[in-house]
């Protein structure tokens, strides 16, 4: 049973969507705000972590900001203001998925079962990627830089090993979504360009993602 849990100051959302979740196999655990949740955390692991942007203590942003200094976690943050702009800080601070309220609980667990399978996807593709000062552990999902581990989220680390097992070769942006999202229309050429951005952060010094402009991305070892 998956385990999930949900950070919501609305104090109704969190009993219709357990009694939906057990259809699922999914048990939820509620938490009314930022800091209970990150004790929750602390305490015990969750496959997955829904986010309300609208918190009483901290807002969702910093939450999704302490949630990823944590660990690698899948976060689906959830809000009333489904503008572009908040969808883009949330993807910039690592939430792996966006849902604007109000919304159909079979979406939400579409996508949270859609998370899942990338996860178990690119888990079931055993194997090292050495390139050196870069390993790219998919038995594990471990990556180093230097031999030290990088922390990265799902999102990241998907877009790494896809790029990664194919050196050299150009993938659109439109490739790119269509991996990472199946067939999941709600997501945007902005939110490739993010996920890129994050992860050459995160593998410093190093360099091995190179930008084709107009086009999209390559590996080069």
């Amino acid at each position: 049973m998956n385990q999930v849990l949900l950070i919501d100051d609305d104090v109704r959302l969190g009993p219709l969507l357990a009694e939906y979740f057990e259809r699922f196999d999914i048990a939820l655990t509620c938490a009314e705000d930022a800091d209970s949740g990150l004790a929750r955390l602390e305490q015990s692991a969750y496959d997955l972590v829904i986010l309300d942007v609208m918190l009483p203590d901290v807002d969702g942003f910093e939450a999704c900001r302490r949630i990823r200094r944590r660990g690698d976690v899948p976060i689906i943050m959830l809000t009333a203001r489904g503008d572009v702009t908040d969808r883009v800080v949330g993807l910039e601070l690592g939430a792996d998925d966006y849902l604007a309220k109000p919304f159909e609980p079979r979406e939400l667990v579409a996508r949270m079962q859609n998370l899942w399978r990338r996860v178990q996807r690119t888990d079931s593709a055993s194997g090292l990627l050495d390139f050196g000062k870069l390993v790219i552990d998919t038995t594990r999902r471990r990556v180093g830089v230097g031999g030290q581990d990088v922390r990265l989220t799902t999102r990241e680390y998907e877009l790494l090993v896809l790029l990664a097992r194919h050196p050299g070769r150009r993938f659109t942006r439109d490739e790119i979504i269509a991996v990472l999202r199946g067939t999941d229309v709600d997501i945007y050429s902005r939110a490739v360009d993010i996920a890129v951005s994050r992860l050459r952060q995160k593998l410093l010094p190093l360099e091995p993602i190179r930008t084709i402009w107009g086009t999209g991305y390559e590996f080069v070892p």
